[in-house]
């Protein structure tokens, strides 16, 4: 297993990957019926097994299940929680792409009693990953602020909790009982994906913040870092945790925009994490600048290669671009990686498998070439 410091790599990725037509199908299949869990299992290992070659293949030293066993990146985790629902949010969620705008009620989630985790949640799913992978076994998990953005207040039982403070605690206990347990079958690279911070770099949705959900913006970078913080407070020393920001990601089409500046001093100098996987592939995001306040020990994954279209980047535009994040935070703190994963749930990507392989060759061997190694 690679050591603590080549935690992330130089080449590194975010972890959804495209689902191939076989396992989509076996998940409709098992939806409608017709095959068990067991069935669905069983394709999902074969489905996995194949994703995890093809990533050792591609030279990468990061391997996930491409969230295989997931039907979306977070509902999956989080629906296992004791008193967790579906619930539709008042908040209005604009979808945004070069063809327009589509609004819709955001899909949250409520809380409708005592939070807790009765069993594990991704712990097999990982023995799997960490048995059939060579090289270091990456999972992901939502952010805990996912419970939270969306519905505020009034999407926590206030009979179960009439002091959000207890929410909170209950909610990083069940985090810490989940990351103890993947610890125990050997996970050392963890990722959170965390994208409330990276929306509250967008004007518009600070304000919806403010209205929708009476938090104060300003706070709210705050509140979730110390939650984060409350959630892997006890994990191993030599447990590698990332943070994923992203802006929203479906089908090619975002959610939020905006610069890191609102949120920078907070993300970077507040939370206790290792590194950072920021988005980068386009003007959105902003520059560089936010940058500056990365402390030395940690690492920035720059996001420079899209998952939202298909058309396979630029190498030497890749280079000059890591190169003017250099300005701002040292080269050695910096590695390479897409903006975000393939595909956050079923179906919904942009391109095919083989565009996909494509970009992350171009991850890996762009790193070997500004670093010396993808590793």
């Amino acid at each position: 297993m690679a050591t603590k410091g080549k935690r992330p790599f130089r080449a590194d990725q975010v972890g959804s990957l495209i689902r191939p037509q076989p396992l989509v199908d076996a998940r409709t299949a098992w939806k409608e019926g017709r095959i068990d869990a067991d069935a669905l299992r069983e394709i999902q290992h074969r489905a996995i097994a194949e994703v995890v070659a093809a990533q050792e293949a591609l030279g990468l030293f990061s391997i996930t299940d491409g969230e295989f066993n997931r039907g979306a990146w977070h509902s999956d985790f989080l629906l296992k929680f004791d008193n967790v629902v579906p619930h539709l949010s008042d908040a209005p969620m604009q979808f945004k792409s070069e063809k327009g705008t589509t609004e819709s009620r955001a899909r949250s989630l409520k809380v409708t009693g005592k939070l807790s985790r009765p069993d594990p949640i991704f712990v097999d799913d990982f023995r799997f990953l960490k048995s059939v992978a060579s090289r270091t076994a990456k999972i992901t998990l939502p952010s805990p602020s996912v419970l939270h953005f969306r519905g505020g207040r009034d999407a926590v039982d206030r009979a179960a909790y009439p002091e959000m403070e207890e929410f909170w605690h209950d909610l990083a206990a069940a985090y810490a009982l989940e990351i103890a347990d993947l610890a125990d079958a050997g996970c050392r690279y963890l990722q959170l994906d965390e994208v409330n911070l990276a929306y509250l770099c967008d004007p518009d949705l600070r304000e919806q913040a403010r209205v929708t959900i009476n938090e104060d913006p300003e706070d709210l970078p705050m509140v979730y870092a110390r939650q984060i913080n409350a959630c892997i407070a006890d994990k191993p020393d030599d447990m590698v945790v990332c943070m994923h920001l992203c802006r929203g990601n479906f089908a090619g089409n975002w959610l939020a925009q905006g610069s890191y500046e609102p949120v920078a001093e907070v993300l970077f100098n507040a939370i206790n994490v290792d590194g950072y996987f920021l988005e980068y592939d386009t003007d959105r995001a902003g520059g560089f600048e936010p940058l500056r306040f990365v402390p030395k020990g940690k690492t920035v994954v720059l996001g420079l290669v899209t998952t939202k279209k298909g058309e396979i980047e630029d190498k030497d535009e890749l280079k000059r671009r890591i190169e003017e994040a250099s300005r701002f935070v040292p080269l050695e703190q910096l590695a390479l990686s897409p903006q975000c994963g393939f595909s956050s749930g079923v179906g919904g990507s942009t391109m095919d498998i083989e565009h996909q392989n494509r970009k992350l060759r171009l991850v890996v061997e762009t790193a070997q070439e500004v670093w010396g190694t993808a590793e």
